[in-house]
Order: C-alpha cells, then sequence, then structure tokens
C-alpha cells in the first residue's frame, strides 16, 4: 500500500464545499489539525518526556497563543484568507470561554477557522507555510 492510497483512506471530505461551512465547524477542524502539527514538532524535538510535551505544546494551542500566531501571520494572508478570519471572528459559538476573554476567543477561533478551511480547500502548502511561521512566534 503507498502513502497516499493510506492517507486518501483517513480522509472524508465535508458535507458541504468549504465556502459554505459554518465557521465554528471549520475552527472545529482547524483546531485538530493544528493540534497534530504541534504535536509533530513537539516529537521532532529531543524532549520527549510526556509533561515536557505537554507543557511545551500549550505554549502554541492555548487561545493565548493562537491569538498571537493570527496576529503574526496576518500580514501574511491574502484577502481571501483574511475574508475566512473575519468570518471565524465574527461566528458565534454558543459557549463561553472559561481562561480567557471573549476578543482572545474570538481571535483564536478565527485563527483555527482560517486552519480548517485551508485544510478542507487542499491548500496543504499554504497551510504548513503559515503553521510554521506560528512556530516563531
Amino acid at each position: 500500500m503507498t502513502e497516499d492510497s493510506c492517507a486518501d483512506r483517513l480522509y472524508f471530505a465535508p458535507a458541504k464545499v468549504p465556502e459554505l461551512l459554518n465557521p465554528i465547524v471549520l475552527a472545529y477542524m482547524g483546531d485538530a489539525v493544528y493540534e497534530i502539527f504541534i504535536r509533530q514538532h513537539m516529537i521532532s524535538m529531543p524532549n520527549h518526556r510526556p509533561n515536557h510535551l505537554h507543557q511545551q505544546s500549550t505554549k502554541f494551542v492555548s487561545a493565548k497563543a493562537q491569538a498571537r500566531a493570527l496576529d503574526h501571520i496576518m500580514p501574511q494572508l491574502t484577502e481571501e484568507e483574511a475574508d475566512i478570519v473575519r468570518r471565524g471572528r465574527n461566528a458565534k459559538s454558543g459557549s463561553t470561554p472559561k481562561n480567557t476573554d471573549v476578543i482572545v476567543y474570538r481571535r483564536s477561533t478565527a485563527f483555527e477557522c482560517l486552519i480548517g478551511y485551508l485544510y478542507y480547500k487542499h491548500r496543504h502548502e499554504r497551510l504548513e507555510e503559515l503553521m510554521r511561521l506560528t512556530l516563531e512566534v
């Protein structure tokens, strides 16, 4: 079995085109995609103690960290990507954040929305480029 066929089996296309998906749905997927990216990054480093992995990952995947990451990549975004960020930022999630303020929470949701959108658009090179930029924050 080739690597491509395995990856294809692990993918389920969304029920709608990405442009029509609710921004909260895009953020839901974006959260998972970004979490995997960060975990892979952490495992590429030499220290694999579980507590260390978790502590270091949290520096990237918390709402505050994702809001900072969004600020860092905003100048690099295309008009289309900036529109997706606006949709994500303005989306109503129906829940309130527990450990951060609403503004930070909405910016982190916007970041996750963009990640989910690029994932579902199969723009993997662009997705990787932007996610790698977040490692600089």
